[in-house]
């Protein structure tokens, strides 16, 4: 490959890393540009796991054999079994040669070094492959991983040259997945609350959209669940704001626990002392008693007054739900009356007849708003 051509090649693998949208997309990309840049038939992205003492495959692309999936979830490889990853990142490394890329043929050694490396060998035959080029990966100074080439039986084999340029791709996508990842923390810091680790108002207003959408598409059951931790005041007041973050903390690990009771739900802190739990898929019943599970762990947290907890489903007779605006002012209203009831348990919009009070007051606010809430809260609201 003329130096013109492998030019381009570069540049198109880094345009397609930065054009990914997560780290699943940046893996893909790299694997699908190192493999056209070296004109391969199959490569594969994996990470080195230390602390697991694993060579993890990420992603397979190209032309994968039965036992390769594109994004596999338990494809690994114990790292004794490649002695490159500890003898060639490391010792060879530590006494000054920087990590370069090698090959191996389905026959032993090829061009490079650290060279023989028979479970690769057998990987080649098993998976009727010629060749392949392995390139590591460095990332913030450290073995990261390593990016896998490989070109099927009949194909002409790897060189001295294509390990060389093997190695310049291995720093491009060191360079675009440290980039993605660094998009990605800050994609999850805009989304996160920062002293409880929850999501925050932002990632709960877009899920719940996509939510409504599903269930106007799909009549796929929505459910939010909006409480309010009681007695937050008091007990900054009394004890100082960090006794005070603490409780929000606690409160948020006791959200997080039992909205582990509907998969997939999103646990949120919306802001101040107000939470909420966002559930897709599980029934309006299993929701309800999630939330009452968070009512009798919220009670018996050491500091605080417990939790005032709101429900509302799209399961539930409260009218058409159209966005995601309704949905939430019909379970801020149930927090609401729950709040002003001292409710020990959830209350759950639309399960009071026709003339249910939440739905009047959720879908009434220009006239009750106000009042009905101050009425609501009443004078023995803490």
């Amino acid at each position: 490959m003329g130096e013109d051509r492998r030019l381009a090649a570069v540049v198109a693998l880094a345009q397609g890393m930065a054009a990914a949208h997560s780290l699943h997309e940046a893996w893909r990309a790299a694997a699908i540009g190192a493999c056209r840049a070296l004109g391969g038939g199959f490569a594969a992205l994996s990470v080195w796991e230390r602390e697991l003492g694993r060579l993890r495959v990420l992603v397979n692309v190209g032309d994968r054999a039965e036992d390769e999936e594109e994004f596999p979830e338990a494809e690994s490889y114990p790292v004794h079994q490649f002695a490159e990853i500890t003898e060639f990142l490391h010792e060879r490394w530590a006494g000054g040669v920087e990590p370069g890329a090698w090959v191996e043929t389905a026959e032993g050694p090829a061009a490079g070094r650290p060279g023989y490396v028979h479970q690769r060998v057998a990987a080649l035959r098993r998976r009727g492959r010629g060749c392949c080029v392995v390139a590591p990966i460095v990332l913030h100074g450290r073995a990261w991983g390593e990016l896998y080439v490989a070109r099927p039986v009949g194909d002409p084999l790897f060189g001295r040259a294509d390990a060389d340029f093997a190695t310049v791709l291995a720093s491009v996508v060191a360079a675009g997945i440290a980039q993605t990842e660094r998009l990605e923390e800050a994609r999850r810091l805009a989304y996160t609350d920062s002293l409880t680790g929850l999501a925050n108002r932002r990632a709960v207003d877009t899920r719940l959209d996509e939510a409504i959408e599903r269930h106007r598409r799909e009549g796929v059951v929505v459910s939010l669940v909006v409480c309010d931790l009681n007695g937050l005041k008091r007990v900054n007041d009394t004890h100082g704001h960090a006794v005070g973050d603490r409780l929000l903390e606690r409160f948020g690990s006791v959200l997080s626990l039992c909205g582990a009771m509907l998969p997939g739900a999103l646990a949120a802190r919306l802001g101040g002392d107000e939470f909420c739990l966002l559930a897709v898929g599980p029934p309006a019943d299993d929701v309800v008693k999630a939330a009452g599970e968070l009512c009798r762990r919220a009670s018996e947290l050491d500091l605080g007054d417990g939790v005032a907890c709101g429900v509302a489903s799209t399961e539930d007779a409260i009218g058409q739900i159209r966005s995601g605006r309704r949905l939430f002012r019909l379970a801020d209203a149930a927090q609401y009356r729950a709040k002003a009831e001292r409710a020990t348990r959830p209350v759950v919009a639309g399960r009071e007849g026709p003339a249910d009070p939440v739905v009047r007051l959720a879908d009434e606010p220009a006239r009750g708003d106000d009042g009905e809430r101050r009425r609501f809260r009443g004078r023995h609201a803490p």
